[in-house]
């Protein structure tokens, strides 16, 4: 007897991308139990992204052979940076509609169009009793040349998965920091869900043969990060979890700790990942690295969490599934009764079919001309805002700055069009007063704060305020 239900996978290599660098674990799943058969480093000197999907995969092959890696299924952590995200709140809703409401803002909230996207989504509710939802996204183009290069690597991929959310499931609350190349990743959990996923870039630098951590401005994004969240949700993340074995986490962790602690923050390290989430599956001395925790829940679990990979469902297993509660005895003892029953079906069906195509043709034209109506505001909704919101706060920022170049800004970040980071440079305290002031009485501006002032002369400054002039100021 020939068994059709497909075979769960007993072994796995489980990949991690972080810019130029490779990480790769090869798991087993015994007894109850994933041992660590093989792990390996390597650099990459191509960009999965932008270089030849047949380049990238030799080259990925030539790593492989090196390290002697003979396991072909493999499951990918997808990098941070290629995953897009926006928070929402869920308004009062039955479940039924929930999908369709994360469907529109989806639609909304991405530049790209939802076709050309493997989009995902996690919800939550805060302890208020709010429900809320991250919805992640990555580009479709992304993950098919992702997969074209596996395939030439002579790799099957599997599955396409976030690994920051095997390290840290969503069931537990807290704060989740991977030192990665140049970057962290940081991951924000709010009881059942992910509340905020994102890359932190140019938190370090290269100096000889030593990486010097910028701490401050680490602690500032995280800050940022958890100032966008509701109140509710902040309010309940007590811990920072810094997670991998490295010396770059070891400082990472000693370096934040204090600025943290101003934030009711405490910062944990996080070496292994069995005594993380895994207990004794995994071994004592695994680390804890994205691709050792997604490759073991994989396998324990059958399934990645937040899954981009589409599912791919061959005929035989179609088949499989529509035989798999019989035996090939009863199959054969009612063969007839199928077959009738099925030349009835397609006698009914064709009726029906016929009926409805008379209607269909009386009405085709008119479907179709709102259908291109409906494409048209698809596409051209995005470019029909004529406020010109950002440009309008660049404009009224810039009046509030002295002609003569005595306060001069450095950047200008603009969130939701609506809260407003500056950061720049005054000759002297009191050019910097008179250009607050100016501000502050500027129309359409308001909860103007002071985040940093450094310095007598020059002073270093850093201000925060919301923009509410909108069109009007326009």
């Amino acid at each position: 007897m020939i068994s059709f239900k497909p075979q769960r996978l007993t072994s796995v290599l489980a990949l991690a991308f972080d810019g130029s660098q490779l990480e790769g674990v090869v798991l087993k799943r015994t007894n109850g139990h994933v041992a660590v058969r093989q792990t390996f480093s390597a650099a990459l000197t191509l960009d999965p992204l932008t270089a030849d999907t047949e380049l990238v995969g030799r080259e990925l092959r030539n790593h492989l052979d090196k390290n002697e890696v003979r396991e072909r299924h493999c499951i990918v952590c997808l990098p941070l940076s290629w995953i897009l995200s926006i928070h929402v709140k869920i308004p009062d809703l039955p479940d039924a509609d929930v999908a369709s409401f994360l469907q529109i803002e989806a639609e909304r909230g991405f530049h790209a169009s939802p076709e050309s996207l493997a989009i995902v989504s996690s919800r939550y509710v805060a302890s208020d009793g709010e429900k809320f939802a991250t919805i992640m996204a990555v580009s479709k183009q992304n993950l098919d040349q992702l997969e074209t290069a596996l395939r030439a690597a002579q790799l099957k991929p599997v599955s396409f998965s976030i690994g920051t959310a095997a390290l840290q499931p969503v069931g537990k609350t807290g704060i989740a920091l991977l030192p990665g190349v140049g970057n962290a990743g940081l991951q924000v959990n709010c009881d059942g869900g992910i509340a905020a996923l994102r890359t932190i870039d140019g938190i370090m630098e290269t100096e000889g043969a030593q990486k010097r951590l910028f701490a401050d401005l680490l602690a500032r994004e995280i800050r940022i990060t958890l100032g966008q969240l509701p109140e509710a949700v902040r309010n309940d993340l007590k811990v920072v979890r810094v997670f991998g074995k490295s010396d770059l986490a070891q400082r990472m962790a000693t370096d934040i700790a204090p600025r943290l602690s101003a934030m009711n923050l405490e910062v944990e390290r996080i070496e292994r990942a069995a005594t993380e989430s895994w207990g004794k599956v995994l071994p004592n001395d695994a680390a804890a690295t994205p691709a050792m925790a997604l490759g073991a829940r994989y396998l324990m679990e059958n399934a990645s969490p937040f899954e981009f990979m589409p599912a791919k469902v061959s005929a035989f297993e179609q088949l499989a599934t529509r035989f798999k509660g019989g035996k090939l005895g009863a199959v054969g003892a009612t063969a007839g009764a199928v077959l009738l029953i099925g030349v009835l079906a397609v006698a009914v069906h064709m009726i029906i079919a016929a009926h409805y195509e008379s209607k269909w043709s009386a009405m085709e034209s008119k479907v179709k001309d709102l259908q291109d109506i409906q494409d048209n505001i698809k596409k051209y909704r995005p470019w029909y805002d004529e406020s010109c919101r950002s440009l309008v706060v660049l404009r009224k920022l810039t009046e509030s700055f002295p002609e003569d170049g005595v306060v001069s800004a450095k950047s200008v970040e603009i969130r939701d069009q609506s809260t407003v980071t500056c950061s720049g440079v005054a000759r002297d305290k009191q050019s910097f007063i008179k250009m607050f002031d100016k501000l502050s009485a500027a129309q359409g501006i308001s909860d103007l704060t002071i985040d940093q002032v450094q310095g007598e002369g020059p002073v270093q400054f850093t201000l925060n305020f919301q923009w509410d002039g909108g069109a009007r100021a326009n």
